[in-house]
């Protein structure tokens, strides 16, 4: 059993999280993690450069200088890639569809995975939050510097929705549940707003991505049952 230690926001030890360690065993490889970062960055492109061929330029169809006669390259086009404004000789087209697909299960395996990377590696920690009222830079700038954060690629992870079901999505309980969820974030987002190097993202919108291009990760408490599920394989 790993017990991760909660800090407030002085940097000071207020106690420790336990993660069972039957949530703490991976089964995904090198391979598959490297298939799913390269699938989340293929899915990212828009694929949507497009450029002209000289059949699709607007020229005349005037010769540039006639067939014979003036000791120069014979020449059949003003809209030939060789002149300015003329065609793209191999240059991007939209392709087709380009998306990446990858199971769920292995989705779900890679991110258990890499956040099981950072807990064992000591990079991943816990946050007591307190809601604040008003934004604070210089309270998380030291917490940061107590924890030998300063400088480093942090990713804050908090409670919260990912969507609501589709039966209540519209139900007036559940919006108010995702409001206040925000609300309860907004100050604390600002507050990381100006540091360098500082995310914030909610446990169940985090990516496997995400995990890899930040150096350490920082839990709330109020988060850790949400973590505790993705470690289990449940989302």
């Amino acid at each position: 059993m790993a017990a991760l230690k909660k800090y407030n926001l002085a940097g000071n030890e207020v106690g420790q999280v336990a993660i069972e360690d039957e949530l703490l065993k991976s089964n995904a490889n090198s391979q598959m993690i490297k298939d799913y970062i390269v699938a989340l960055r293929e899915n990212a492109r828009q694929w949507s450069a497009c450029t002209k061929s000289r059949a699709e330029v607007s020229h005349s169809g005037q010769k540039p200088h006639p067939q014979k006669g003036t000791g120069r390259a014979r020449q059949g086009y003003l809209g030939a890639a060789q002149y300015k404004g003329g065609g793209r000789v191999h240059a991007p087209k939209p392709k087709f569809d380009q998306h990446v697909r990858m199971n769920r299960k292995e989705k779900r395996a890679v991110v258990r995975h890499l956040i099981i990377e950072k807990i064992l590696d000591n990079r991943l920690h816990v946050l007591h939050f307190e809601e604040m009222k008003e934004p604070r830079t210089k309270l998380i700038a030291d917490f940061l510097k107590s924890r030998e954060l300063e400088g480093k690629k942090v990713l804050f992870l908090g409670d919260g929705l990912l969507y609501a079901p589709k039966e209540v999505e519209t139900s007036e309980s559940s919006l108010l549940k995702i409001t206040s969820t925000l609300l309860k974030f907004a100050t604390f987002r600002k507050s990381i707003g100006n540091i360098a190097g500082s995310d914030f993202m909610m446990v169940p919108n985090v990516s496997g991505y995400d995990v890899v291009v930040h150096q350490h990760l920082v839990v709330m408490d109020t988060a850790i049952d949400q973590l505790k599920v993705i470690l289990g394989g449940q989302q």
